[in-house]
């Protein structure tokens, strides 16, 4: 499982120019689903992003998490993170799990985000298509992928 962590001022999704999820500030987590991924993936990489110390404390260093700092979270399903360009130009997707194996997946990760985070998770619409809009705050972007985890 591999997650794109941005933390944000505010984030929104639309799917057909209709807002259907929406945080102030937080953290936006793009995530994709390998078709391999198991319980310990989901868990792991659950707790890793609630429990990363990335906002502000007074003085000003990034050593409060998401709960800490009082954020919210959306989260959004996106199979490309598994994009593979080690030949041609075109993207294979090979390694991200079909929807039938991700949707259920991407579902047990947002309900185990909302059990570390302890209130309701945001999201979009798996398998529409989605604008995201947000403002990165700091910037401060991570890459998470439960397959690396030393």
């Amino acid at each position: 499982m591999r997650a794109l962590i941005q933390r944000v001022r505010e984030a929104s999704v639309s799917v057909a120019d209709r807002v259907v999820g929406a945080i102030g500030p937080g953290l936006v987590v793009l995530v994709a689903v390998a078709a391999d991924d198991a319980d310990e993936d989901r868990d792991w990489l659950a707790r890793k992003v609630v429990a990363m110390r990335i906002f502000d404390d007074a003085g000003g260093v990034m050593n409060r998490s998401i709960v800490e700092a009082g954020g919210a979270i959306l989260a959004v399903s996106q199979f490309t993170l598994f994009a593979s360009t080690r030949k041609g130009n075109r993207p294979s997707w090979s390694g991200a799990a079909p929807p039938e194996i991700a949707k259920p997946k991407f579902d047990d990760f947002v309900a185990a985000l909302a059990r570390e985070r302890g209130q309701p998770i945001a999201t979009g619409v798996f398998g529409a298509m989605m604008q995201v809009a947000l403002v990165n705050d700091g910037p401060v972007t991570i890459w998470l992928d439960s397959r690396e985890r030393s």
